[in-house]
């Protein structure tokens, strides 16, 4: 097996799937011993009926329509994903999983121009994302935590519920199914202000920089921001936003929060919601990062989540969230990991009879040091499989194939 090698990916909870470039200089796809393509009569290939032979490679085609429509088209492979484990109790160990990767042949939009370097990670909830391939492999449970802080790095820690005193609201079904990570916003405040039109959904998604509104709910609150801001508004030409301030030092520490607000009073606070650039003569301009969809739904974007926590509970169709500098994971519950049978390559893609994942979890919690005498010997313990972050670029030890 070759050595691995780096990609960068960007990475948002909206796809699938992983898709990559097959065509980029990173890395040699002839070089991979490890990798296979799905065929079409795989229990993984949706696209499989539009195939001549069942043998055949299983194509796939994903389109991203909200964002400069981004599409990406090719066969489904299986490769290696390298992870890390980190934890404060156990040793620093790594593992080789099983993932399928889109080996995209003909792609376009902004994800690919120039977003994302090498290509994209799906973390959506589709069977073949990668926490939905890592739980069926028995590695975690299906869930995973993301966090981005203020300094334009963080984590993603597959396996991860959060916090035990962490708010949280359930996810969406869309037309009766669980596509995507989308929630039930009732109502919305800026400062002390709550606003009285009806609330929306909104889908939660770390691939998309900034925050997307309904126009009408957009029109309300960005009117109420703007009578609150004790600075003189300013034009940004060019600019992604509407409404842009040049303002003092004092006033940088008087702008409004905005408050999310779900079911069972859970409150999901944006204490800065802005984008700052510094100005001149000791003035800083900043400007208000919404900006209106003509869809029926928001979508909650990277720069709402900062300094936050955000748990994507897959196993309990729900979305959590909690107070994080993002480098804290002490709180966190253990995941033991079981090795692979004798004579079977470790962490293999899920066979027919492990393609639906249970509702109870797949791997027990348990608290790295205190686990029982009578384990099996073999065993690993690794409290989350963990990869680092800088912005929205994340750097996996991978190896991506091309089967043509």
């Amino acid at each position: 097996m070759c050595p691995p090698i780096c990609q960068l990916l960007q990475y948002f909870s909206g796809a699938p799937v992983i898709m990559q470039d097959r065509d980029l200089s990173e890395y040699s796809p002839s070089l991979s011993s490890t990798s296979r393509h799905l065929s079409c009569d795989h229990q993984l290939c949706e696209w499989g009926s539009n195939c001549k032979n069942p043998k055949d490679p299983c194509p796939y085609i994903f389109n991203y329509d909200d964002f400069e429509n981004t599409t990406s088209a090719g066969f489904l492979v299986e490769d290696k994903l390298h992870l890390a484990s980190v934890g404060d109790h156990t040793a620093r160990k790594m593992l080789q999983a099983s993932v399928v990767l889109g080996c995209g042949r003909k792609q376009g939009g902004s994800f690919f121009d120039g977003a994302a370097p090498d290509g994209v990670m799906g973390l959506g909830p589709g069977d073949i994302s990668v926490p939905s391939l890592l739980a069926k492999a028995g590695l975690i449970q299906n869930c995973f935590s993301l966090c981005f802080d203020e300094n334009d790095s963080g984590r993603i820690l597959f396996g991860d519920r959060g916090h035990a005193s962490q708010q949280s609201t359930p996810f969406l079904p869309i037309q009766g199914t669980y596509v995507a990570y989308f929630v039930g916003v009732e109502s919305y405040c800026v400062g002390n202000s709550c606003l009285k039109r009806s609330g929306f959904k909104a889908l939660v998604d770390s691939g998309s920089s900034f925050t997307y509104l309904p126009s009408e709910v957009y029109n309300e609150l960005v009117s109420e921001f703007d009578k609150q801001v004790n600075a003189k508004r300013i034009s940004f030409q060019d600019g992604l936003w509407d409404y842009c301030y040049n303002a003092s030092s004092q006033e940088l520490h008087d702008i409004p929060a905005i408050q999310l607000k779900f079911p069972r009073n859970q409150n999901f606070v944006v204490h800065n919601p802005t984008y700052s650039i510094p100005h001149h003569q000791g003035f800083t301009m900043f400007c208000l990062s919404l900006q209106p969809t003509d869809g029926s739904y928001g979508i909650i974007g990277q720069n709402f989540m900062i300094g936050y926590r955000m748990v994507f509970d897959i196993e309990n169709l729900k979305l959590g969230w909690s107070n994080s500098s993002c480098q804290d994971t002490s709180d966190s519950a253990d995941v033991h990991l079981a090795p692979p049978p004798d004579n079977k390559s470790p962490n293999p893609l899920p066979t027919n009879e492990q393609q639906s994942i249970p509702r109870t979890p797949s791997v027990a919690p348990a608290v790295a040091g205190r686990t029982s005498s009578e384990s099996s010997a073999a065993s690993l313990v690794i409290p989350f499989l963990h990869l680092m972050i800088s912005l929205l670029l994340l750097l996996v030890k991978c190896m991506f194939i091309s089967t043509l």
